[in-house]
């Protein structure tokens, strides 16, 4: 199971001042026009950016509806989601595609699985953590059968700096219980990502 984080609450006058001693540290001046509210936006951007701290995003999934004997695959795909990596603080971009079978009818709200997603997201974050973290928090909180999660993203840490390799893309997955049995994950994974791609 990934480790879960904890952290504090954001501290809005705090960032308004590393923003300020930064934009000084790249011999910018806060104090031109242009730059004079960007603390300010800075500060209120990151409330959104890393909203995610101050959440359970497992807690999602907790609305949860009954249809007996349903053990059948439940897939959401292309799910919208953007991040930061946590060694350079640029953005990475994706789409999560998500599958997992209920126990006994098990099943929750589509939207609650995005939203699981997107609570992850916002924090600092390693693709390879969030991956894990959605799959264990479906195991956690629906008990399913089995679970696949696999994230496609760009990370502007490889495609604005470094070696500039723009378009590449980085896919990683996670696989609980049933779905680690070769056929039933190569059926997932064809129903996810299709043969096309």
């Amino acid at each position: 199971m990934s480790q879960d984080l904890h952290y504090s609450k954001l501290d809005k006058p705090r960032v308004e001042a590393a923003v300020r001693e930064f934009l000084l540290a790249i011999g910018e001046d806060p104090d031109r026009e242009g730059l004079q509210g960007t603390p300010d936006r800075v500060a209120r951007a990151c409330e959104e950016i890393f909203g995610g701290m101050q959440e359970d995003p497992g807690a999602h999934l907790r609305k949860q509806f009954h249809e007996p004997g349903n053990e059948e695959m439940v897939i959401v795909r292309d799910i919208p989601f953007s991040s930061m990596c946590e060694h350079h603080l640029l953005p990475f971009v994706g789409k999560a595609h998500v599958c997992y079978i209920p126990r006994d009818g098990h099943v929750t709200g589509l939207s609650k699985i995005s939203r699981c997603v997107n609570g992850y997201a916002k924090r600092p974050q390693l693709q390879e953590r969030l991956t894990a973290q959605i799959a264990d928090a479906m195991v956690r909180e629906l008990d399913p059968l089995g679970v696949l999660v696999v994230l496609e993203a760009e990370h502007t840490c490889m495609t604005m700096r470094g070696v500039r390799s723009a378009g590449s893309k980085t896919t990683t997955s996670a696989v609980r219980g049933c779905l680690k049995e070769i056929k039933c994950r190569h059926e997932a994974m064809q129903l996810m990502l299709g043969s096309n791609r």
